[in-house]
């Protein structure tokens, strides 16, 4: 079975696997608890949601 997108893609737009890890759970506990706040069903995984977005360029890691 392929994954995609590819964990490789995605750690090189993050810059490490650990930095991706965390920026992915916490972006879907945010999407979960705002589902769940407004009563919205998910039609995907919040963990896939967030990794689409990652991987679409709408979720990065602020630099300051």
């Amino acid at each position: 079975m392929m994954l995609y997108p590819p964990v490789a893609d995605l750690v090189d737009k993050i810059g490490s696997r650990y930095q991706l890890v965390n920026l992915v759970a916490r972006r879907a506990r945010t999407i979960s608890a705002e589902a769940e706040e407004k009563q919205i069903p998910l039609d995907k995984k919040a963990v896939s949601i967030a990794i689409d977005e990652v991987y679409t360029g709408k979720l990065s890691i602020d630099e300051h």
